[in-house]
């Protein structure tokens, strides 16, 4: 058991803001409520007693004593002693579940025999923020729980700015806007939902223009699941390899791609400790490359 005390950073119900403070899923925050295991000012309270903002918070954590170290590819883009930034291959979800211990991102982390933040959780040792099963590229992993809640509260800011790159269907007809769309999610499935959903904008600018695609870069303003997917899907113009939002058949079979055509390629945030700007890049995978060859490779046919 791992105790971690910060004094309540702003007014809010408990569970909402330690689940903010920690960068935790409010659920895991409410289980830890329920166990007696989050204190205010040393008194056991309900997950929605009101923080006036400023009280002092004790969180026991419980150890992932059952997490096991796996080797498996992973890449060091860059590493300090608070901070690091891997390159997350496709097919590999960030954590696991309860009843999911192995074939994760943070197993492979394990592996590297490094200090992990403990501030996100049993299941999640430095995990701040998370990729999509299906998307690869640069993933921000903090050392230390200090460096984990200051970057907790930079992703609830927006402070970390994330570059993706895209390859939809058809021709995207501006070359820079603004997707705009509140999301819900509705069972395993993200929708735009004008009326009821949460805020959601992502920033689009045009890289490339292709015969039957566009390479695209998208920034997220926020950081809802599916994001980028949903709000590329909802405009006409679905990511190329994506099933779940349109972006399969002919086209997607044609260029190879067997997941969808999403990529972190580049983060940039200022340093938690230290306050350097920090700026890392992570080039397209190979399956990725190739794919986007075939799709050069049409408009040299025509």
């Amino acid at each position: 058991m791992e105790r971690i005390s910060f004094g309540a950073p702003s007014p809010g119900r408990l569970d909402a803001v330690v689940a903010g403070r920690l960068g935790i899923p409010r659920a895991e925050v409410q289980r830890a409520i329920a166990d007696g295991r989050v204190r205010v000012e040393d008194r056991v309270r309900p997950k929605s007693f009101r923080l006036s903002g400023g009280e002092r918070i004790d969180v026991e954590l419980v150890a992932p004593e059952d997490l096991a170290p796996e080797w498996g590819p992973l890449n060091v883009l860059y590493e300090d002693e608070h901070v690091m930034v891997v390159s997350k291959p496709a097919g590999l979800v960030t954590h696991g579940t309860a009843s999911r211990r192995t074939g994760t991102l943070v197993n492979r982390l394990l592996a590297l025999d490094v200090p992990l933040s403990r501030a996100g959780g049993a299941d999640r040792p430095g995990i701040v923020h998370r990729l999509d099963a299906g998307t690869s590229g640069a993933m921000i992993v903090a050392k230390d729980d200090r460096t984990h809640a200051a970057l907790a509260e930079m992703f609830r800011r927006h402070g970390v700015d994330r570059y993706y790159l895209a390859l939809v269907r058809g021709d995207v007809e501006h070359d820079r806007f603004l997707i705009d769309a509140p999301l819900s999610r509705e069972r395993a499935r993200i929708l735009v939902r004008p009326a009821t959903g949460k805020k959601a904008a992502t920033e689009v600018e045009v890289r490339e223009r292709l015969p039957r695609s566009t390479l695209v870069e998208a920034r997220p303003r926020t950081g809802r699941t599916h994001q980028i997917r949903v709000h590329l899907a909802a405009i006409g113009h679905p990511v190329l390899g994506d099933r779940a939002y349109g972006g399969g058949g002919q086209d997607a079979t044609s260029l190879g791609l067997e997941r969808p055509f999403l990529h972190s390629w580049r983060v940039a945030f200022d340093h938690p400790i230290s306050g350097d700007r920090v700026a890392v890049e992570d080039p397209l995978p190979q399956d990725l490359s190739e794919a986007l060859e075939r799709a050069r490779a049409l408009s040299r046919r025509r």
